[in-house]
């Protein structure tokens, strides 16, 4: 059982076979196996949008209210070099292709729902959804080309002089603090669409 929780990768894998494991035993269970089909589809993309936005999402609040904050407290100064060549690039791997999986998910649940260009012209009845949809396109629009970039030269990622350095430094932080103020009224749209009738 310790092996399982040494590495994330198995830890993942575990987390998936526990949930094989819970949809054959209910389905078993009620005698309701679940059936391949277009429902059963749009339910996995949904739950892989989710999955992905829950990572995102977590990732965005920790960096803005755990790491960015905390890194000037660190002393001494040399002890922050731990965050900004191991953990920072890491987190900002699974952030940035979290992002994205969230926004081709989504973006592939309201085509498979029928409902992805009423939702981006902003139609009656898609208006909150498609808000929400907009919103987190500007959102991950800021992750991979505002936010990445500059990391990159921030962390010493690609070559970057000491001024490029310090001027990609506010352009990074105002981008992400612009995505976690966004995220609470997208968050909002994207559950306000299916359970209230705006």
């Amino acid at each position: 059982m310790g092996a399982i929780f040494t590495s994330p990768g198995r830890t993942v894998g575990a987390g998936v076979v526990l949930l094989i494991a819970i949809v054959v035993v209910v389905g078993l269970v009620t005698g309701q196996m679940t059936k391949i089909d277009h429902a059963w589809a749009t339910f996995v993309m949904r739950w892989l949008h989710v999955i992905s936005g829950v990572m995102w999402i977590g990732l965005l609040w920790y960096l803005n209210c755990v790491q960015v904050p905390t890194m000037p407290t660190i002393q001494p100064v040399e002890s922050r070099t731990a965050i900004t060549k191991f953990i920072a690039p890491n987190v900002l791997f699974y952030f940035r292709w979290a992002a994205l999986a969230t926004v081709v998910t989504g973006l592939l649940l309201a085509w498979m729902l029928g409902y992805l260009v009423q939702a981006l012209t902003l139609r009656p009845g898609f208006i909150m959804i498609g808000i929400g949809m907009w919103m987190a396109l500007v959102m991950a629009f800021n992750v991979w080309f505002i936010i990445w970039p500059a990391q990159q030269k921030i962390l010493g990622l690609v070559e970057a002089t000491a001024e490029q350095k310090a001027a990609a430094a506010k352009p990074a932080l105002y981008a992400s603090r612009f995505n976690t103020m966004f995220s609470i009224g997208m968050l909002y749209c994207m559950v306000a669409q299916q359970n209230a009738p705006v």
